[in-house]
Parts: C-alpha cells; sequence; structure tokens
C-alpha cells in the first residue's frame, strides 16, 4: 500500500442517528451500534478501512460532547486530541472546518478526506484506490472533491450529482448537486447517465479548504488564530466550547460545495450504500425468503414479503401478512411503519413522540 504522510482523514460521529429510531436513539445512536452483528460497531467499521490508508495517528473522530466517552470507548487507540468533541450539534460544515483548522496547524500541506461514520464499503480494495487517487488530486489542485457513485436504482433519499466536463481520468467538475428528488426526477437522473450518487465523502487540500470555509463561515476560528497562533489542542477545544454555537447549522453539501464554484468529482466504484435510513438498509442486504431483509434478529415469517426487520436478540417475532413494512423494536419502542421513503416519516414520528411522551422514548 502507498502510505503518504500528507494524507489526513476525519471520520463524522456525531449525529443523532433518528432516521434509524428506535434502534439508533439519542443517547446511543447508529454509529456506535454494531447493527448487523458483524463484531464492529459502524465507527469502528469506518475507522478500520481508513487505518489500512493512513497512518493511525492521522485519523481524527469529530463527535458531540454528548458521545465522547462512547467514542473513547469504541476507539481506545485515539488519544483525546484526535476527538473533536463540539458542545451542540450544528451539521457537518462547522465540524469540517474545525478539523480541517487542527490538522491545518499541524501540516499545512495536509490533504484531508472527510467521511460519514455510517456507510457500507463492500470492494475494500477499490476504496482505498479510489480514496489514494483523490487523495492525490487534492494535493495538487486547489479544488473540493467530492466522491460519486454510479445509480443502481431511482433512489429519492440520496443526493445527485450532475457530471460536468471532464478534468483528469475519473475526475468531473461538477455541471449541479439536487439533494433528494422525487422518485420520478431520480429515474430521469439514473437514466440520463449524467449523474451520480452523492456519497458524502469529501476531500480537499487542507490550505483551500479552509480558505473555503473562512468565505462561507463565520470567522470563528480566524479570530481565534489572530489571539493565539501557537494554540494548544486544549486551548482550541476551551475556544471551541466557547464560541462553536455562532456557527450556522449547516451541511458540507449545501453549505460549501454547492455555494463553492471549484468543485469536482470522481467516478468510483467501490460497492457503497448510505446505511442511515431504514429504507437504504433494505435496498442495500442481501434479501431472503419473499425479499424480507432481517438484520441480525429471530423472526419467522409466513406471507410477508419485502420488509425489513429488526428486532432484540432475545425476542422471537412471527409475521405474517405483512408487506412493505418497516419493523423495529429498541428498549421501550416499538415501531411499525411503511418502508417506502421512510426518512422523512420516521423523523415526524421522533418529532411526535418527543413532544407527546418525552425524552425517554426518543
Amino acid at each position: 500500500m502507498k502510505e503518504n504522510s500528507n494524507y489526513y482523514c476525519v471520520i463524522l460521529a456525531g449525529g443523532k442517528g433518528r432516521r434509524l429510531w428506535p434502534t439508533s436513539r439519542e443517547s446511543f445512536p447508529k454509529q456506535f451500534i454494531d447493527f448487523f452483528g458483524s463484531g464492529r460497531t459502524q465507527l469502528q467499521q469506518t475507522y478500520d478501512r481508513f487505518a489500512k490508508i493512513m497512518p493511525e495517528d492521522h485519523i481524527f473522530i469529530n463527535t458531540n460532547i454528548s458521545y465522547l466517552d462512547l467514542v473513547r470507548e469504541q476507539l481506545p487507540q485515539v488519544p483525546r486530541e484526535r476527538i473533536l468533541a463540539e458542545p451542540i450539534h450544528r451539521n457537518t460544515a462547522p465540524s469540517a472546518a474545525w478539523a480541517t483548522h487542527r490538522i491545518m496547524h499541524l501540516n499545512p500541506d495536509a490533504s484531508i478526506i472527510i467521511s460519514p461514520s455510517d456507510q457500507a464499503v463492500q470492494n475494500e480494495e477499490a476504496f482505498i484506490a479510489n480514496v489514494q487517487e483523490g487523495l492525490d488530486f487534492v494535493s495538487a489542485n486547489n479544488c473540493l472533491l467530492t466522491m460519486g457513485v454510479k445509480p443502481t436504482r431511482p433512489e429519492p433519499g440520496y443526493g445527485y450529482i450532475q457530471l460536468g466536463e471532464r478534468a483528469a481520468n475519473d475526475v468531473y467538475r461538477v455541471q449541479s448537486f439536487t439533494e433528494k428528488p422525487d422518485r420520478e426526477f431520480a429515474k430521469v437522473f439514473m437514466d440520463s447517465g449524467e449523474f451520480y450518487w452523492n456519497t458524502g465523502l469529501f476531500l480537499s487540500n487542507a490550505r483551500y479548504c479552509f480558505e473555503c470555509f473562512c468565505k462561507l463561515l463565520p470567522a470563528v476560528l480566524r479570530n481565534f488564530d489572530e489571539m493565539k497562533p501557537d494554540f494548544t489542542p486544549e486551548e482550541e477545544n476551551n475556544f471551541i466550547n466557547e464560541n462553536f454555537p455562532a456557527y450556522p447549522n449547516l451541511s458540507i453539501d449545501n453549505g460549501i460545495l454547492e455555494k463553492s464554484d471549484n468543485v469536482y468529482v470522481m467516478k468510483c466504484d467501490f460497492g457503497w450504500a448510505d446505511l442511515g435510513t431504514w429504507h437504504s438498509i433494505y435496498e442495500a442486504m442481501q434479501k431472503g425468503d419473499g425479499d424480507n431483509v432481517v438484520i441480525d434478529c429471530e423472526v419467522m415469517i409466513d406471507n410477508a414479503h419485502g420488509n425489513v426487520i429488526k428486532l432484540p436478540k432475545d425476542k422471537i417475532a412471527v409475521i405474517n401478512g405483512l408487506d412493505g413494512f418497516i419493523v423495529a423494536e429498541k428498549d421501550n419502542v416499538l415501531l411499525i411503519c411503511k418502508k417506502e421513503d421512510s426518512s422523512a416519516l420516521v423523523r415526524k414520528f421522533v418529532n411526535e413522540v418527543q413532544i407527546k411522551k418525552g425524552e425517554k422514548y426518543v
């Protein structure tokens, strides 16, 4: 494996995981769960993947302060100075800005990949090759680069990237972004061959990346640099704890990529799936009898089709006559709802339960 001392990674592990409720709960969200009974949580699997690409001391974890103990428990090899624990939730753009600032202070020549912690990668060799190629590209070019994969179905729950003119090998200038189109448009996008799924993997060299964040976000970290040009990680942590709320609630996609002109996409083929929703998990996993997906639990199925089922290991379920549903139970909540395009529906249920029944169910 080719190893580059300027390669760095940031794993985003601060989300509440509400789209996979009730299995994913606010106190113990999806990235910390061994969802499929593999022996490793989603966060641990993501860490393992990047540890094959770069030195482990170049891998940083971004999370919320509420989950700091979970991160340290699951990744005991990661020292505290490489865990960036935010005081409040502010989406991915401020998270990436802070991580880029920390890494640039350590190595101004760094090239960084920012990755979600809840993705499935089927072909790790192809993934490693694509990441290395992408990091090489951004180290030589001042730009923002996303990794795209060819759609295999008209999925309305994903973002779509339209390819523009070719820049190098499998790298293209981005023509447009479309976030979560309806199913008809998703089918048009897929059939056109011009659109790729947005994996949420985002690459840039540290200097250019931070310059982009400085243009589009409040001058929080720039003010800190003026006050403390030779800061320690502890000093930076203290400053963030006091000043992070000044950032807006912006995602990398909406806050940075869609507002920048110099954005590229790499065509990748590493067998990708977003494991953030019940529907996407159903689509990504191998189907059993009746096209049902049963996730690490005991179920007897009779005349039931197209369901995704995740239950506690100490129970057995008997399911008859159910077609196209999510059946998920965890602790004090049982969810049974239609599977199709379930993301917005599950979020709605979480909000209603929180308002009417209280935090203990969320």
